[in-house]
């Protein structure tokens, strides 16, 4: 069986993200005051061979910690589902 990660990339609480900041003014000039902090993020999808479901989550773990995110400054976080 195969799997499909989602892997969600943030940045840290406490780093700053001028993108988020800009997205957000912009939401309040557009008539959005309720919207309160943005953070803007990456979004990947990874396709996985035949593994089982832990070897999947320790390589995806691997894939975020090497490549995927900047630990520094990154969070990550991800889900593991059968692909379909």
């Amino acid at each position: 069986m195969g799997w499909l990660a989602r892997v969600y990339v943030t940045p840290k609480q406490g780093v700053l993200d001028p993108q988020g900041k800009a997205v957000q003014r912009s939401l309040h000039t557009l008539g959005y005051p309720e919207v309160g902090d943005v953070r803007i993020g990456k979004f990947i999808e990874l396709h996985l061979a035949e593994v089982s479901r832990e070897s999947a989550q320790t390589r995806v773990t691997e894939m975020c910690s090497r490549l995927l995110a900047n630990g520094v400054i990154e969070d990550f976080r991800f889900t593991i589902d059968p692909e379909s």
